[in-house]
């Protein structure tokens, strides 16, 4: 749609904006839902990267074909958990990367607190790798 004629709506009282913006989703909602595309997505490119087909990954992590197909859409029925699975089973790596201030010691790795508030992000990096970032706040 060209400007002038979005203007033209927006005068008229007409709104613009994505899905989220319609469902009014919380910037919360909207980064957890934007981590399960990215993921799901990265299920597909890393399964299509080392030539497996969909009922192979099935096999893989016990499940079936058609299963593998909505986890590639991040159906609302599939878990994050399943997605991860999922890429993992294709040859794909996780990284959980600890951002901001560290009290960490030399050699230490602490994991994150059950309870502590965090907010995740799940970025792609390469093909065959995902990070998915926890920042506490």
């Amino acid at each position: 749609m060209d400007s002038e004629k979005r203007r033209a709506l927006e005068a008229a009282g007409w709104r613009f904006g994505d899905a989220a913006d319609f469902l009014r989703l919380t910037d919360e909602e909207r980064q957890f839902l934007d981590a399960r595309i990215t993921a799901a997505l990265a299920v597909r490119r890393q399964r299509e990267a080392v030539n497996m087909t969909q009922q192979q990954l099935a096999s893989r992590i016990k499940t079936s074909q058609p299963r593998i197909a909505r986890i590639e859409r991040a159906a609302p029925d599939v878990s994050l958990d399943q997605i991860l699975r999922a890429f993992t089973a294709a040859g794909g790596r996780i990284a959980v990367k600890r951002v901001g201030r560290s009290r960490s010691t030399k050699n230490s790795r602490k994991p994150a607190a059950v309870g502590r508030s965090t907010r995740s992000t799940v970025r792609e990096s390469s093909v065959n790798e995902v990070q998915i970032h926890l920042i506490e706040e």
